[in-house]
């Protein structure tokens, strides 16, 4: 799940809160927890 992840384009268009856990923003980045447990940082 994490290589089709990284696959994917970086702009969100919907916000699925059934598949998210949390979204945690830090000065450089994006941390997206999905419910699965899968995490995934997003850099600019």
């Amino acid at each position: 799940m994490s290589a089709f992840l990284q696959e994917q384009p970086t702009a969100i268009a919907d916000y699925h809160e059934r598949l998210i856990a949390k979204v945690t923003v830090y000065e450089d980045k994006f941390a997206v927890e999905f419910k699965s447990g899968v995490t995934v940082d997003t850099y600019e």
